[in-house]
């Protein structure tokens, strides 16, 4: 896969954007594990940082964008604009992040 930017903005400095291919999306869905809620609650009651969530966002967040990313070079983009990320509950124990924006070719 060749390199696409990657911006929260709608346009990116210094690049004039050549053509929309439209909206581009990844996601993932990702439950929670019993023995890392366990830690959670453990941290929960002393305090402080949650690291097994926070692990797993992080890798949820890396996981979302690398499949809008996939879909935006399937497009031909070379850059994506107006990146945003969003996460909903699916169930108790499961929730989705998604990363969505515009693919766009760029000068």
């Amino acid at each position: 896969m060749s390199q696409i930017i990657i911006s929260t903005s709608e346009h990116i400095i210094g690049k004039d954007i050549k053509q929309h291919l439209g909206l581009v999306r990844g996601n993932t869905i990702r439950a929670r594990h019993l023995g890392k809620d366990i830690l959670a609650v453990l941290r929960n009651i002393v305090g402080g940082e949650i690291h097994e969530y926070t692990k797993l966002m992080a890798e949820s967040r890396e996981q979302a964008l690398d499949r809008m990313l996939d879909e935006a070079n399937s497009l031909g983009a070379n850059a994506v604009v107006g990146v945003r990320f969003t996460t909903s509950v699916i169930s108790g124990g499961a929730a989705e992040l998604l990363a969505y924006g515009t693919a766009v070719v760029i000068e």
